[in-house]
C-alpha cells in the first residue's frame, strides 16, 4: 500500500467510527486489490482434502524428512560420560553384524547393514518394516 491508500483507509475508518458503523463494514463495502491479493488461495488443496480420495504423491515429492541411522543404544551415567576421551570405546546393546535401524522422523522405517564405499560409510537397506510397527514396539 502506498501512503495515499493508507491515508484514505484511515479517513474512511474515522468517518465510519463517527457515523457509528462497525469497522468490519469497511472491508465489505468495496474490496481493494490489496485485500484480494492477500487472500490465500487453497482451492487445489481444499478440493483434494474435501474429496475422500488419496493425496496425490506429487504433493509429497518435495517434502524433506530427517533420517536417522541407529547402530545401537547404551545407558551411561554423567560421570561415565565425562570420563570419555579420544579413543574411548562405548559398548552398544547390539552385536557386530546385527541389522541397524533406519528411522524416518521418529518412526522405524527399515533395517539395513553398514557398507563401506571407498572412504565413506553407507547403509544398504535389507528390510522395510511394516506399517503397523513403530519404533517403541520394535525396540522393546
Amino acid at each position: 500500500m502506498n501512503p495515499a491508500e493508507i491515508d484514505a483507509l484511515v479517513a474512511s475508518a474515522q468517518a465510519a467510527k463517527a457515523a457509528g458503523q462497525p469497522l468490519s463494514s469497511l472491508a465489505s463495502d468495496k474490496p481493494s486489490d490489496a485485500n484480494i491479493a492477500r487472500t490465500p488461495q487453497f482451492t487445489e488443496f481444499e478440493q483434494t482434502m474435501l474429496s475422500n480420495s488419496e493425496v496425490p504423491i506429487s504433493m509429497l515429492l518435495d517434502l524433506s524428512l530427517p533420517i536417522s541411522i541407529e547402530l545401537g543404544r547404551t545407558s551411561m551415567t554423567v560421570q561415565e560420560l565425562l570420563r570419555l576421551g579420544r579413543g574411548s570405546v562405548i559398548q552398544l546393546d547390539r552385536l557386530a553384524g546385527e541389522p541397524i535401524d533406519i528411522f524416518v522422523g521418529d518412526r522405524r522405517f527399515a533395517e539395513g547393514e553398514v557398507v563401506v564405499l571407498g572412504e565413506h560409510f553407507g547403509v544398504r537397506i535389507t528390510r522395510i518394516v511394516s506399517n503397523g510397527s513403530s519404533a517403541n514396539q520394535q525396540l522393546a
